[in-house]
């Protein structure tokens, strides 16, 4: 598969993501769906992911709903700036269900792109409720280092925070891979990123929180959280690194 570039990829932005498309709650005509499935494709280009037709109807309704994202409730404990820039936040996120899968690919960027579509049909209806459950963000993917210290296990853990509304009685996913699992409260050190999601993008991202941060003995080493806040459609859309603190 051809891929394109960063530079192609934000390009895209004002040909094929209009306000008529993103922000607007009518339905769209064939040549928007047309538009908007072009678009995605293109995105997972970059992920080396093809993106099926039978994908479309999850995006249009992803899409459609994209104003009535649910926030994932988190506790906030610090926020450390310098010159007046957030460098990062330290955050506590409680005990909750989340909708999880895990993948493996031949890449990193396969992995959670395969995963987010399984995610994707699993929020849009394929679900025992048959609805259209609601978008939460962030969605998560737990990473893990090798004994090399720099090399992503493939293997990765993607997942949802279930909508306040399916918390007590969560629905149940119609996909196999896909398990509703109550998780722990965790601990965490954000920092913001823009872009794209890549091995590469996230390797430069956990060597900047560490120079950041110095020594820090109270982190997991080898385990750390990507936290994506928008689709993969919107081309330099907002994400986090999480460090995990060991103690809770």
């Amino acid at each position: 598969m051809a891929l394109i570039s960063l530079e192609d990829l934000e390009s895209l932005e004002d040909e094929q993501l209009d306000d008529d498309i993103t922000d607007s709650s009518e339905p769209m005509d064939a040549e928007q769906t047309d538009r908007l499935l072009a678009h995605w494709q293109a995105v997972g280009s970059t992920h080396q992911v093809s993106v099926p037709p039978e994908m479309t109807g999850p995006i249009h309704e992803m899409t459609r709903n994209s104003q009535q994202r649910e926030t994932v409730p988190c506790v906030p404990v610090t926020c450390h700036e310098k010159m007046g820039e957030v460098m990062y936040q330290e955050r506590v996120y409680p005990a909750g269900k989340w909708a999880c899968v895990t993948d493996q690919e031949s890449l990193y960027e396969q992995s959670i792109s395969m995963s987010f579509m399984k995610l994707m049909r699993f929020i849009c209806k394929e679900n025992s409720a048959g609805r259209h459950l609601g978008m939460t963000v962030p969605v998560i993917s737990q990473i893990h280092l090798m004994e090399d210290g720099k090399t992503f296990d493939k293997k990765v853990l993607t997942a949802l925070y279930l909508p306040s509304e399916f918390q007590n009685n969560p629905p149940q996913p119609f996909h196999p891979d896909i398990t509703i699992v109550e998780r722990e409260p965790i601990r965490v050190i954000a920092r913001t990123f823009h872009g794209t999601t890549t091995e590469e993008t996230i390797t430069e991202q956990i060597r900047q929180l560490w120079e950041i941060l110095g020594q820090c003995d109270d982190v997991h080493p080898d385990n750390y959280i990507v936290a994506v806040f928008e689709n993969p459609g919107i081309p330099r859309r907002r994400n986090e690194i999480w460090f995990i603190r060991r103690n809770q």
